[in-house]
């Protein structure tokens, strides 16, 4: 085939890179993207939106089978209820194909030229793709990598059978009578309750003290009373060293083995970045770890050679690599940009959710900072009372001296719709003086966010 040139590839059509060749064509860039599988990568097609779909669905269901239940406040009574999880999979996939489709337009409005296939670093500047019709050898005066991320494997669980990832739980057409979850971080939380809810027997297995170990136990605390109550199983401080016959075999840190039932074993214990065939390895590029090393405009120590998203680590968010791959497409184009972000907000979908911005009470101290935080809790918020859905609280982290907010997080039923309004406080350098001044809607839960301030400020209303 006749060779490729272009002024921009970008290897991956994840969140971050079509993100990046959509502006950077819509920049008059010169633009080619690589991608072996759909469009959207991971996130669209067997993360974000497919989980959210899944977890939508599950939280349907469960509030169903409690009206039938008769265990309904608002006195709503069903007859029956029942689901098919392979209709269910299906109005996922619908989903997912027509947001594919979306990307794919808007790749094409842009003039970015699509080429399907698995791409290999022959040289910083060159890449042969093994397309359906050949090898294609593309040549690019820079490259951004955006391959993205996969899911960690263990020894002791290798993938296959019964043990599966994330991206076999998303596409199952029965629904497992017991599923054991290895890992109890927000992705093994996020499914397990998912499937607890649509009636699966479910146990988490986690290796450190807490679940969820990224966050502080106040956090923490209304999720695993809710697992509780879902009737999930918790196993901290404790490790899965395999299979045995039917059953996962753990071992707690006291030396205590028991065997857990499991048609089928979700291992979600982390992610690493996704190289492997990619010709990567062989690149002089500089690493953090397993990770490839970035400065604040994404470059890596190739000249010419960009790194975006899950590639260059934590955090493995999609609106982050959405952020960074929209400004090494400006950078291209001419224009001064470089990473100069205070807040990125982070969201575990969990019942109920979790939201983070900015430094938590123990992050902001160890800085060395003097802090005021306020706290307002959900049972005194109206608009949570009427969702019957009262678990939870906002907290906010700012300065003792200016007031600068430092940080909020927020823990409760759809708290994660409160996200932007955290961070944006954070990014326009908000003060609690401003965010307590600021009229919020009533009634709605972002009131709370209004009170955690007034708290902060020692001007409490309604607590």
């Amino acid at each position: 085939m006749k060779e490729i040139t272009c002024k921009l590839l970008v290897i991956g059509a994840g969140p971050g890179g079509y993100v990046c060749a959509i502006r950077a064509g819509q920049l008059g860039v010169d633009t080619v993207i690589v991608e072996a599988d759909k469009p959207g990568g991971t996130c669209l097609n067997v993360g974000c939106i497919p989980s959210k779909a899944m977890i939508h669905a599950a939280e349907e269901f469960f509030a169903t089978a409690h009206m039938l239940a008769g265990r309904n406040a608002m006195g709503i009574r069903v007859e029956a209820a029942s689901i098919d999880l392979a209709k269910t999979m299906s109005w996922k996939d619908g989903i997912v194909g027509r947001l594919n489709a979306g990307v794919t337009a808007l790749l094409q409005k842009a003039r970015v030229k699509i080429v399907h296939g698995r791409a290999a670093f022959r040289d910083g500047k060159t890449v042969e793709v093994e397309t359906e019709i050949g090898l294609q050898v593309i040549r690019a005066d820079t490259v951004v990598i955006a391959t993205g991320s996969e899911p960690v494997e263990l020894a002791a669980l290798p993938f296959g059978g019964r043990v599966i990832s994330s991206t076999e739980a998303l596409s199952l057409r029965e629904l497992p009578k017991s599923l054991v979850v290895v890992g109890g971080g927000y992705i093994g939380l996020e499914l397990g309750t998912a499937f607890a809810k649509l009636g699966s027997a479910v146990s988490i297995v986690e290796a450190t003290p807490q679940i969820l170990p990224q966050y502080d136990a106040d956090l923490v605390r209304p999720v695993a009373r809710r697992l509780g109550e879902l009737g999930i199983r918790l196993a901290t401080n404790t490790t899965a060293s395999g299979l045995d016959g039917d059953a996962v075999s753990i071992e707690t840190s006291g030396g205590a083995t028991e065997h857990l039932p499991a048609d089928r074993v979700l291992v979600t214990v982390g992610r690493r970045p996704r190289t492997a065939g990619s010709g990567i390895d062989e690149l002089d590029l500089d690493r953090s770890g397993p990770y490839l090393r970035i400065d604040d405009r994404c470059r890596t120590s190739m000249r010419g050679v960009y790194a975006i998203g899950d590639v260059t680590g934590e955090p493995m968010l999609a609106h982050r690599a959405m952020a960074q791959g929209e400004m090494v497409a400006e950078i291209v184009a001419g224009r001064k940009r470089a990473w100069d972000k205070r807040s990125i907000p982070a969201i575990c979908f969990t019942d109920p959710e979790i939201v983070t911005a900015g430094l938590s009470p123990d992050e902001a101290r160890a800085q060395g900072f003097a802090i005021r935080v306020g706290q307002f809790p959900f049972s005194a918020n109206g608009r949570a009372m009427t969702m019957l859905a009262e678990d939870g609280f906002v907290r906010v982290v700012a300065r003792a001296d200016s007031g600068l907010v430092l940080g909020v997080q927020a823990v409760g039923a759809g708290v994660s719709e409160l996200s932007a309004s955290f961070a944006l406080a954070i990014e326009m350098g908000a003060r609690l003086e401003d965010i307590a001044g600021t009229i919020h809607a009533h009634p709605t839960r972002s009131e709370a966010f209004q009170e955690a301030a007034l708290k902060a400020l020692g001007l409490a209303v309604h607590i």
